[in-house]
């Protein structure tokens, strides 16, 4: 007889085959994840009332009316010194009402409660873990009302569980190692001989165990995949959660930024409905990026379509940085429940390079297309500009332009150009033809 799960899983496939997996209520995850999350802020220096003031921001700074509703602890939540009776213990120190006790508040706030585990042994920081543990995992995290559950994949190191083609994250030598457990292992698709099933892989099986224990649950539970971008996931990211990141961690520098930009631009093909790239928690407020970096790593985030998990502390979050998190603009193009594609470049040659990205963007939405225009150079504003007929789903004609940073109707142009400063995007929405 099949699981309450594989059926659910079944029934998922035939409602939306082109999808994968589809929540329960048909609606919940089909859009990027809107939220805060408590790493980029915090790192293992969290507790409940770092969680509740950052709630308590969300509402206050009207991020939760804006649509940013997650509320998602990280690593370090729970007792380091292993399991109790087969179950991770919270920090009753740090967390003195538990997990469950913190989710009922966050709730009470109309706002949605999220944790951290890892398929592997132990996450990233040392702590209890999930990989053969998830029936007992997924039940607790439902009994104690979580809402999103993100899965990293730190410390795998049974010889049972690592697969074939692995480098050692230690050195970060791209070499084709034996596994033998003596450092943390992830897959690399690039060692991997062409055609190769990643569906038959152990990281497939680690990921999936989980999504299946949370199906089996009564509580709905989005699942994010934190995978870095291994094991050809995009080519099955959406069978098992409703995102997956595509590279490896954000740091709060330019060069982080355009990193992962780059690599997603080549891996946008397995963006939609219910399926996102996950490019890493938003660095909006963090370290010494400038104005200007901070609203481009935030349009192409949204533009991409990736979940928008902001990563700072709330509480002393500035005005400025509050308004461009809020942006309309962007968040109705990130949010869009007509059109799920994400903008991609246009006037591009596909050349890899992770500082220098693609500069010219599009992509379609209810509102009309959104266009983006990155000047990547460190030194020298750059004149860029929008002409119709290049761009993707548009043609020659008069158009109605918005710009995207202000608000303000340019109204009736045949093009646009833009002075766009160092490290700046020019955004526009291109609406009706007139």
């Amino acid at each position: 007889m099949m699981s309450p799960s594989s059926l659910f899983l079944i029934f998922a496939l035939v409602l939306n085959p082109a999808v994968g997996y589809v929540m329960p209520d048909g609606h919940t995850g089909k859009l990027p994840s809107l939220g805060w999350n408590s790493w980029n802020a915090y790192h293992c220096d969290i507790d409940e009332d770092k969680v509740l003031a950052a709630a308590q921001a969300l509402v206050d700074h009207g991020l939760r009316d804006a649509g940013y509703t997650y509320v998602n602890i990280d690593d370090c939540w729970s007792e380091k010194t292993g399991r109790v009776n087969g179950h991770i213990m919270p920090n009753m120190t740090r967390f003195p009402d538990g997990i469950n006790g913190l989710a009922d508040k966050v709730h009470g706030m109309n706002l949605n409660m999220g944790i951290y585990s890892t398929a592997g042994n132990a996450t990233c920081a040392g702590y209890p873990a999930s990989l053969g543990y998830e029936d007992v995992d997924a039940g607790d995290f439902a009994s104690w009302g979580i809402d999103y559950l993100k899965l990293d994949n730190c410390n795998v190191y049974p010889l049972n569980w690592t697969d074939q083609f692995i480098y050692c994250t230690q050195d970060r030598s791209d070499i084709n190692l034996t596994a033998n457990g003596t450092c943390t292992q992830q897959l690399d698709p690039d060692l991997a001989p062409a055609g190769y099933d990643w569906r038959s892989s152990n990281t497939y099986e680690r990921f999936t165990r989980m999504r299946d224990a949370l199906a089996a649950q009564k509580r709905e539970m989005l699942l994010s995949l934190c995978i870095w971008g291994y094991a050809d996931v995009y080519d099955w990211g959406n069978e098992t959660g409703i995102s997956w990141r595509m590279s490896g961690d954000i740091g709060p520098y330019w060069n982080a930024v355009t990193r992962i930009l780059n690599i997603n631009s080549f891996k946008l093909n397995s963006v939609n409905f219910w399926g996102h790239n996950d490019a890493d928690m938003l660095e909006v407020g963090n370290g010494n990026l400038t104005f200007e970096e901070t609203r481009s790593h935030f349009a192409f985030w949204a533009a991409m379509k990736s979940p928008l998990l902001i990563g700072t502390d709330l509480t002393n979050l500035s005005q400025t940085n509050i308004d461009l998190l809020k942006n309309h603009y962007l968040l109705a193009f990130n949010q869009d429940d007509v059109y799920g594609a994400p903008a991609t470049p246009y006037k591009w040659d596909w050349t890899w390079d992770p500082y220098s990205p693609a500069e010219y963007w599009s992509g379609a939405s209810q509102m009309g297309h959104l266009v983006l225009m990155l000047n990547p150079s460190n030194d020298t504003a750059q004149h860029k500009e929008a002409v119709w007929s290049e761009i993707p789903g548009l043609c020659d004609g008069s158009y109605e332009v918005t710009d995207v940073w202000t608000g303000q109707d340019m109204g009736c142009l045949q093009s646009y150009s833009a002075e766009v400063a160092v490290h700046d995007t020019a955004a526009i929405l291109v609406g009706k033809r007139c």
